[in-house]
């Protein structure tokens, strides 16, 4: 298994987690695709998010792969005046994660993370490992320490 930045920073800091690797389709990298190969239930299974607001910070949102994010609710709860999904081409220079790998943990520059508050229904969620094919069974608790993530209501009813 290649150690990808997010394995190695929760290895390093003793973060429990387990990581699961699963077989890629190019062609379905979406969360449902993910929670039938690894076997989850779709709300289990977290997408990272990379967006920016008007002062062109980046901000990091996880929801359940099902889910919409919601513009305005992410926008109110990081004090932002609106946000916007950041350039599909600019996904790599900004997180150093590829589309279907993007990863909350290891990324390199300054941001801000928020996370769905449906996170903490579950015992364990899934979230990227930082490669395509690969997932980190983490407790949310012990991610939301972690990164000091901000919980909330982001998503669209």
């Amino acid at each position: 298994m290649k150690k990808t930045n997010a394995i190695r920073e929760l290895e390093m800091n003793k973060i429990r987690h387990v990581v699961r690797e699963y077989e890629v389709d190019e062609d379905n990298l979406d969360a449902l695709s993910v929670a039938i190969k690894t076997n989850e239930d779709v709300t289990k299974v977290f997408k990272t998010l990379v967006l920016l607001n008007e002062k062109k910070e980046m901000i990091v949102a996880c929801i359940p792969g099902i889910e919409k994010v919601d513009l305005k609710k992410l926008a109110k709860l990081s004090g932002s005046k609106k946000v916007e999904m950041l350039a599909m081409k600019d996904l790599f220079s900004y997180t150093g994660y590829l589309r279907g790998g993007c990863s909350p943990v290891g990324i390199k520059k300054k941001h801000k993370t928020f996370i769905h508050e449906s996170a903490y229904d579950n015992e364990k969620i899934l979230i990227s490992g930082g490669l395509r094919g690969l997932q980190i069974e983490i407790e949310p608790k012990l991610l939301i320490d972690y990164l000091k993530i901000i919980v909330g209501d982001i998503v669209e009813i």
